[in-house]
């Protein structure tokens, strides 16, 4: 021993490899180092939960084994896949790397900084990457297995002679996505990329979507034209008109239509009947009701007509002697 001072392995002859530049990577944790060689002297069919790794006596506990699985997920050494396959079926499963994959360490914050990441089956056997725009990508395996990230082609290799290049693939035209699905897809990356950003647009405007500032807009004008809204929840009136506006202009109302619909109605949240009536009118030009939509003060010449100017017509009253009995059948 030339270093008295060394390390002296005791090993046996089955062992984890784990490459130098992982072990030497300084930005994961000893625990998530750990983690990760226990992971990957794991069989195949072993499946990885937080939960399981935190059993047993001198774990750290659930929350210490998320959070390392986290850790080796933001730099592309672990995570979760929601795996669909070309029979329709699904299973979740677990990808680990012995070497950091920069793929998935992008998709970790695509997805919004989540363990799990979806992935479809190709008809070769191999798995992509399906992202929230209906979009599909590389699941960042390496196509030969013995390849490493720091092996660099080499550019005086010669072109191989007497190849023709391969026609690309007919493009498949991109399935057509329902509304609420886009919606919901647009929400979720609109949630994911404010939890990055939240310290740098911390004083920024929000920007609404075209339903939100419809039913703000008319928030504001039932206050100002209707007084303020008695009823108990009033953020559920705020988020109804919401829903109703975004039902509206998903059936190809303008925002214009919209507004002025609630305006006909002459309500502070006006019921789904209400609105489709007050929609059909809007579109056929219907003159815009009084008071816009709110009923009209009570007159005695609009209810009994201008023929009597005394009021209401006077009631009959029999005469005291009229005889009144059961007539026959």
């Amino acid at each position: 021993m030339t270093n008295r001072s060394a390390v002296r392995h005791n090993r046996r002859p089955l062992f984890v490899a784990v490459e130098s530049a992982t072990a030497r990577d300084i930005r994961i944790s000893y625990r998530a180092l750990g983690l990760l060689t226990y992971c990957l002297d794991q069989a195949d069919s072993w499946n990885v939960r937080s939960e399981q790794l935190a059993r047993g006596e001198g774990r750290e506990g659930r929350d210490a084994a998320r959070k390392a699985l986290h850790e080796l997920a933001a730099h592309g050494y672990y995570r979760l896949e929601r795996r669909r396959f070309l029979d329709g079926k699904t299973a979740m499963g677990a990808a680990v790397s012995a070497y950091p994959v920069e793929q998935w360490a992008k998709d970790y914050i695509t997805f919004g900084k989540k363990l799990d990441v979806p992935v479809v089956e190709q008809e070769d056997g191999s798995f992509r990457v399906r992202y929230p725009d209906n979009s599909l990508g590389s699941d960042g395996f390496a196509t030969d297995p013995d390849a490493r990230p720091d092996d660099v082609p080499v550019e005086d290799d010669p072109e191989p002679e007497g190849l023709e290049e391969p026609e690309p693939e007919p493009k498949k035209k991109p399935r057509t996505v329902p509304p609420a699905a886009a919606r919901a897809a647009a929400k979720k990356a609109q949630q994911s990329s404010a939890s990055e950003k939240q310290d740098e647009t911390a004083g920024e405007t929000k920007v609404k979507t075209p339903a939100q500032e419809v039913a703000t807009w008319y928030y504001d004008h039932a206050t100002q034209r209707l007084g303020p809204y008695a009823g108990k929840q009033k953020s559920g009136w705020y988020f109804g008109l919401v829903k109703l506006s975004q039902q509206a202009l998903d059936a190809e109302y303008t925002q214009k239509q919209v507004a002025r619909a609630f305006q006909r109605t002459g309500v502070h949240f006006p019921t789904a009947h209400q609105f489709q009536r007050a929609l059909s009118d809007e579109r056929n030009n219907k003159p815009m009701p009084a008071h816009g939509g709110r009923p009209a003060p009570y007159s005695d010449a609009a209810t009994w007509g201008t023929n009597d100017t005394s009021g209401p017509p006077t009631l009959t009253v029999p005469d005291d002697d009229a005889m009144f009995g059961v007539v026959p059948a």
